[in-house]
């Protein structure tokens, strides 16, 4: 006889589940990964498949030898970890050092503290970090867009983030005109000389498609990627104003790694604060951070790491902001 253990009152009982949402997170990234594909060809479906494969890979050894469990990869976890990964990858990445990555993201990000739900911090940025910081020179070379029919025999290009850094190094607010316009970074970005950075952040207008799919769906909440994107678009916007020399707030958002860091990994269920308001407080605080590190920084782009530093702190989010519990009397 099956014997059940049913926790107290209230009870509800719903549709969600962990394949449920995470397989809907990945249909949300379909739009972005076709864009890519036109945009970066061969290397995107290289950069993502081997990602992809070697997330669900590392994941599966871990458990079942390492951990003595049984696997859950059909879960979708790992697969939408190594989708994220490689869309925050230049497409002309070796494949060595995608498998590195993974293998940080899944064995260090994930797997070290127990698993889908105890991880601290979000295992594709922690893999993208480790890449970053370990192979600066390939993390940073930015194939240019058309270039269908190669992967590693590609030519690299300027990003407009990294022509936002130089106007601020040299003070020389000119050389924002060489900034694409806001219509070409939307929808991609084919202007010839640039490269358009990482796999996944190669067309906004994407991404935002993506993003009205799981508020839809009610995979997330609006309350991260809209207050991450209303705080760097008036931080931003500030700054502009105050010193031409930094960029305009919509070059700003639609650039880099923003709408996909706001709206993809920012929101991670695990990772990110529970109540509405704790959402609100730490997207403020990504959006702020990403500001500061783009324009004060080393690296160009500092979503990845706001997202990092502020995942740190969730845990002080959800102890001090937190719904009152179901009959709680609140003294006044």
């Amino acid at each position: 006889m099956s014997k059940f253990v049913v926790s107290l009152s209230p009870h509800a009982h719903g549709t969600d589940s962990v394949e449920r949402n995470m397989f809907g997170v990945i249909i949300a990234l379909v739009p972005a990964l076709l864009v890519s594909f036109l945009y970066f060809g061969l290397g995107s479906a290289v950069v993502c498949a081997v990602s992809v494969a070697a997330c669900v890979f590392f994941e599966w050894a871990i458990t079942k030898y390492m951990l003595k469990r049984e696997p859950s990869i059909t879960d979708g976890s790992a697969i939408l970890t190594g989708l994220l990964l490689g869309f925050n990858l230049p497409s002309n990445l070796p494949i060595w050092i995608i498998a590195i990555g993974a293998l940080v993201a899944i064995g260090i990000g994930k797997m070290t503290f127990g698993g889908l739900g105890c991880n601290p911090f979000n295992p594709a940025l922690v893999g993208r970090c480790f890449l970053l910081v370990s192979f600066p020179a390939q993390m940073t070379s930015w194939p240019e867009v058309g270039q269908l029919g190669s992967y590693t025999d590609v030519t690299t290009g300027a990003t407009p983030l990294s022509i936002m850094k130089d106007a601020i190094k040299t003070g020389d607010a000119s050389l924002l005109e060489k900034l694409p316009d806001s219509l070409t970074m939307l929808l991609g970005n084919p202007a010839n000389g640039f490269g358009a950075g990482t796999i996944g952040e190669v067309c906004a207008l994407a991404l935002i498609i993506g993003l009205v799919y799981m508020l839809v769906r009610k995979i997330i909440t609006w309350h991260i990627p809209v207050s991450i994107i209303l705080t760097v678009f008036v931080f931003s916007g500030l700054l502009h104003l105050g010193n031409p020399v930094y960029a305009n707030p919509v070059a700003e958002i639609l650039s880099g790694g923003l709408m996909l860091g706001a709206i993809f990994m920012a929101t991670d269920y695990v990772t990110s604060p529970m109540t509405g308001k704790g959402q609100i407080i730490y997207g403020v605080c990504i959006g702020l951070l990403t500001v500061v590190i783009r324009n004060w920084g080393s690296y160009p782009e500092g979503m990845s790491f706001a997202i990092l530093i502020m995942n740190a702190f969730t845990p002080l989010i959800n102890t001090y902001i937190k719904p009152k519990r179901f009959g709680e009397v609140v003294k006044k």
